[in-house]
């Protein structure tokens, strides 16, 4: 028998000395597009799939490591049931009576955008100022090397000592609404059932503080089209009398807000919960906030991000500026993206801003809602044995004391998962950072903050490994 220090030295010890390799994985990862969206090239999403089962499947710790495709619940126009992306599911059983930890990430990635826009290509990993540049290095695909790496570094120091039960769940479809996720939890359900979920798909507070999160605002998504004219006619000869659909628009987004810039829709809720300090200063550098544009909302800023609901137009259909003619414009379409408060059902909130449009639709406008996609949020019971390990555990991987942090992003598929198994502890940790820019052009990872997470998580590991429920 080991002691429990030699055990965590020699954990420590495996974890820093692979770092060098992980980054080199995750650097190969990153140069693989896996876009699930469809008009992407989805042979990259398997190959991405392919590439992440064979890191697994060296880590050594797996008895079994499949790439399956879960149904959606669509049929195809042949009649055919529709598959999901390509994910990796990897699992082993748990012995002498240790617990099972369920390790999630995702292999798939955000379009890349306007490359114009990107200081070095997006698909080519490129370090400098102490971070690796590309998409996907850190949401998520450093979210899974931190996984593969801390359980190498489990497997070499702990050897047939390591007792955890593990199951790896890395999804290929999570930039594309995980529309197989609830199929794939229900298919796969002994393989994935767990004492403990840790989810690497957050951020910590700062690039010194890691930070478990504890609460997600959910989403409601929609497409909305506004119509006033059976077709386009002349400004000229109709403007003045003729409501066109840019300017119906135009006025009935604008009831979204109020003059503050906050959410002015009857039946979207708020969470009371208090935040740290959090200043303006902060804000306007991390969110890139240039002097003289101020910010929107009342209250506390990260009770504005974290608690409160927001409404984002993410889209829209409308004539180019290099096409514009003097016309109106029978129909405009607008996607809007809605953040919910945590603790609000998503439907219920669509349904409020679904209503507070319809009421105030100028014009007798026509509205037409289509697309819609709504997640629920979370909230972590704090309570539970293995978030006292997991701060413990990212207090030392990261020598600095670890903060309960709420986020503004959404990640719906929590919510499947309680449901799912709703004896399971779920941890949410991750790589992000404020700079992190994730979903943007030159999305980027702090190295020194993925270092500190493999760490953490081999730390992790090796305490849950000791662990008897």
């Amino acid at each position: 028998m080991t002691s429990e220090n030699t055990r965590k030295d020699a954990v420590h010890e495996a974890a820093t000395a692979g770092i060098p390799s992980a980054l080199s994985d995750l650097g190969a990862l990153v140069r693989i597009p896996s876009i699930a969206w469809p008009a992407f090239d989805q042979s990259q999403v398997q190959r991405s799939a392919e590439a992440v089962a064979a890191l697994a499947e060296g880590t050594g710790v797996f008895e079994r490591v499949d790439v399956i495709r879960a149904e959606t619940g669509d049929t195809l126009p042949d009649g055919t049931a529709e598959l999901g992306q390509p994910a990796v599911l990897a699992s082993r059983p748990a012995r002498n009576g240790a617990p099972t930890v369920l390790l999630y990430a995702h292999h798939d990635v955000q379009p890349d955008g306007d490359e114009a826009l990107w200081d070095s290509p997006p698909f080519e990993p490129t370090v400098r100022g102490g971070r690796l540049y590309g998409r996907g290095a850190a949401d998520d695909k450093a979210g899974v090397m931190v996984h593969i790496a801390a359980l190498r570094a489990a497997r070499e120091a702990l050897g047939d000592d390591f007792d955890l039960g593990v199951a790896l769940f890395i999804e290929g479809e999570e930039e594309y609404g995980s529309r197989s996720f609830a199929r794939f939890l229900s298919d796969n359900a002994d393989a994935l059932r767990s004492d403990v979920i840790v989810v690497a798909d957050s951020g910590n507070l700062d690039l010194e503080t890691p930070a478990l999160t504890v609460s997600l605002r959910g989403n409601a998504r929609f497409t909305l089209t506004v119509r006033t004219l059976d077709h386009a006619s002349h400004s000229g000869m109709f403007g003045g009398a003729v409501p066109d659909a840019m300017m119906a628009t135009i006025r009935l987004l604008a009831t979204l807000w109020d003059e503050d810039g906050a959410v002015a829709v009857a039946g979207l809720t708020e969470r009371d919960a208090d935040t740290p300090p959090y200043s303006e200063k902060t804000l306007r550098d991390e969110a890139g906030l240039p002097a003289g544009v101020s910010p929107i909302g009342t209250g506390s800023i990260l009770g504005r991000i974290w608690n409160k609901p927001s409404i984002t137009v993410t889209g829209i259909d409308a004539p180019t500026v290099a096409a514009a003619s003097n016309t109106l414009s029978p129909a405009i379409t607008v996607v809007v993206s809605a953040r919910v408060a945590p603790g609000q059902d998503a439907r219920e909130a669509y349904e409020a801003i679904e209503a507070h449009l319809r009421a105030h639709a100028p014009f007798g406008a026509q509205l037409e809602f289509t697309d819609i996609d709504c997640g629920d949020g979370f909230l972590v019971d704090t309570e539970g044995w293995a978030v006292g390990i997991a701060r413990e555990s990212l207090a030392e991987g990261y020598a600095h004391d670890t903060v309960d942090i709420g986020v503004g992003g959404s990640i719906p598929f929590i919510a499947d998962l309680v449901r799912t198994f709703p004896g399971a502890q779920i941890l949410v940790t991750g790589v992000e950072d404020p700079h992190t820019r994730a979903h943007s052009p030159n999305e980027s990872l702090h190295l020194d903050t993925f270092r500190h997470a493999v760490l953490s998580e081999a730390l992790l590991l090796e305490k849950l490994d000791r662990h008897r429920p």
